[in-house]
């Protein structure tokens, strides 16, 4: 049956790319991107049935393919943005270099599917592992449900979350981006609170749920209503010239310069805990995917000799691509540092370090599913190391050593971040009898051109809001979390200047979170403490996490009340799990509109050079309370779709 067809790799580009664009919004923003395949497989369904395919088993298979590679463009996404950025905000680069960005991204996630080739009899068809996003997506293809009504809700919250950031700071200023209170209290402490008022924060939550929202919360509690007010009443007034600098400012502005300067290294501890962690407690896992990978590699896997539905690529092409793809790698570090004895080692340290935890990727992927996979803490485990070998071949003081660092750790952050996805995809594949070849083919295919978009969306992006660092033209710049840790760590390991105090502190809060971690484990408990999702709450202002914890606790209510609509028969329960991923659906369109909408509100922005180029006359502001009151109603309105109450717009 035919899969690859030109159409499907058409509308799988097209939908890649905008996937990418709209998860670089939000990764910079709040430091984390969603699972697309579900999005894009109803999407395809829908787009495709208008050119007279998209059903029957054939059907099934050709959205199947435009799913893969349209998933891509999430993992090329989360691939650059955890990392790219931190050359600018290093100033190594003024802006995003179209050439380097192509290659760092798109042969980057070329080897991520290269690597995970042998992985994939390994750890789908032995080991069986879960894959929850893979078996999701194939249970939306197998069931062909009227893609109409998905496209109609992904369309209608799209829209919905669009307006809602046409209508805030950076468009039409009718209401801020945040509403936020903050006092002083007795002995100088700081009492603060806030929430953004962002859709797609809500539509984040949801998706990740009620777990991982609690622990987010709870990282932003420890450094907003607890390190910061501690901060305040008992160290900022030994530190005179801080103090000063502070002096005659609000309240919330002095918790805001507390945090940037302080307390968020807390998060950085943290997350270099949670990195090494991740390495440690999987090492087992990874020694068994990759002897079972190498095992498949030695077997045969990928000749003629297997059904096509176990055929993956021809091990000698996949050997044949590593090196063709990773001599440009080479040449790119070798223009660098200008030094063989520097770009080699750097070279293999990054093939090496890419096939290690590309495994670990997709190992995590089949566990926990691609939402929850710590390549963040995979590429700070990655940098730490590289910069340590890096410190021996180039000296501390090496003004290109954070750079080199960096660059290592990009190209082995997509390689693994594209690994977990394509393993994802392969599951799905495997389940509705895919061919895993033509897969991987659309799943390259996909990331390399995801990659054409990253630096013109990024220097869009930076030039409208600015990242990670603020200034006088962009004091409130999109955060880039990961890739302001990434350039904290490489610089102040190259004789840069961290507060190391604040970092030591992080890793002891790091360690404390994998105890609670382990006890929750040894007692059975179905809530977990992955440190890395704390780290995250932690390093982000508190207003981010608490829309995210509120979506997660939406998605608990509603999930709640579809079980209570379950009478334990097969059709209800399938009616539970429509009903359920049409809550998905809204909150993924929640989410793509606003990125969208932000993308589109930068080009006037850049173009006219005026940051209030939208605002209405007399910048008019209903102040937070209106955007209280349209979260609320898109929160309401996303209850109802997800249980069942209003699934039409």
């Amino acid at each position: 049956m035919p899969q690859l067809t030109i159409r499907a790799i058409v509308l799988a580009i097209v939908l890649a790319m905008i996937l990418a664009a709209a998860n670089t919004y939000l990764g910079l923003f709040a430091g984390m991107t969603i699972a697309s395949a579900i999005p894009a497989a109803v999407v395809s369904m829908a787009v495709l049935r208008l050119f007279g395919g998209g059903t029957g088993k054939a059907g099934m298979l050709e959205n199947n393919i435009v799913a893969t590679g349209a998933s891509a463009g999430s993992s090329i996404a989360s691939g650059v943005i955890f990392t790219i950025p931190a050359l600018v905000i290093l100033g190594y680069w003024s802006d995003f270099r179209f050439s380097w960005v192509l290659a760092i991204a798109g042969l980057g996630g070329i080897l991520g599917v290269l690597f995970s080739v042998p992985l994939r009899r390994s750890l789908i068809v032995e080991q069986k592992l879960t894959f929850p996003e893979g078996q999701a997506a194939a249970e939306v293809l197998r069931t062909g449900e009227n893609p109409a009504q998905g496209l109609k809700i992904l369309g209608a919250s799209a829209l919905g979350g669009g307006l809602a950031k046409l209508a805030a700071g950076s468009g039409l200023r009718l209401i801020p981006d945040t509403a936020a209170a903050a006092s002083w209290l007795p002995g100088g402490a700081i009492a603060y609170f806030g929430t953004n008022l962002s859709p797609a924060l809500l539509g984040v939550g949801y998706i990740v749920g009620l777990n991982v929202g609690v622990l987010v919360l709870i990282g932003g509690m420890i450094s907003w209503n607890i390190a910061i007010p501690l901060y305040a009443a008992y160290v900022l007034p030994g530190n005179a010239e801080f103090a000063a600098a502070l002096a005659g400012l609000p309240a919330e502005d002095v918790a805001g310069a507390i945090w940037s300067r302080q307390i968020r290294y807390l998060g950085v501890g943290a997350m270099l805990v949670g990195g090494i962690w991740a390495l440690i407690s999987l090492r087992s896992s990874l020694l068994s995917g990759v002897r079972s990978g190498l095992a498949a590699a030695r077997a045969g896997a990928g000749t003629g000799a297997v059904p096509d539905t176990e055929r993956d690529l021809p091990m000698k092409w996949v050997l044949a691509g590593i090196v063709l793809f990773t001599l440009p790698l080479w040449a790119l570090y070798q223009t660098i540092t200008g030094s063989l004895g520097v770009s080699g080692p750097m070279t293999l340290i990054m093939v090496v370090a890419g096939f290690l935890f590309c495994s670990v990727s997709a190992y995590m992927a089949g566990l926990v599913g691609s939402s929850n996979n710590p390549v963040s803490g995979i590429t700070i485990a990655t940098i730490l190391f590289a910069a340590v070998v890096l410190l021996g071949l180039m000296g501390r003081d090496a003004a290109l050593g954070p750079v080199a660092a960096i660059m290592i750790g990009a190209v082995v952050c997509c390689a693994a971040c594209i690994s977990g996805d394509n393993l994802q995809d392969l599951k799905c594949g495997h389940l509705i009898g895919a061919t895993p070849w033509r897969q991987q083919v659309m799943l390259a295919i996909g990331a390399a051109t995801s990659a054409l978009v990253m630096a013109p969306v990024l220097n869009l992006l930076a030039r409208a809001y600015g990242i990670g660092v603020p200034t006088a033209s962009h004091p409130d710049p999109l955060l880039a979390p990961q890739a302001t840790l990434m350039a904290s760590v490489s610089k102040g390991l190259f004789g840069g200047s961290l507060p190391w105090n604040m970092i030591a502190i992080g890793a002891v809060i790091g360690i404390a979170i994998i105890v609670v971690d382990q006890i929750l484990k040894a007692r059975g408990s179905s809530f977990r403490a992955p440190v890395l999702a704390v780290a995250v709450g932690i390093y982000l202002p508190l207003e981010l996490s608490v829309p995210i914890f509120l979506g997660g606790l939406l998605s608990h209510l509603a999930l709640r009340v579809l079980r209570a609509q379950t009478t334990g028969t097969a059709d209800d329960e399938a009616s539970s799990e429509r009903l359920n991923r049409n809550g998905m659906l809204f909150a993924a369109g929640m989410i793509t509109g606003e990125a969208l909408m932000g993308i589109m509100i930068a080009i006037p922005i850049v173009s006219s050079g005026r940051a209030d180029v939208l605002a209405l006359p007399g910048s008019l502001q209903f102040g937070g309370w209106l955007g209280l009151l349209i979260l609320g109603a898109l929160a309401a309105w996303l209850y109802r779709i997800a249980t069942g109450q209003r699934t039409t717009t």
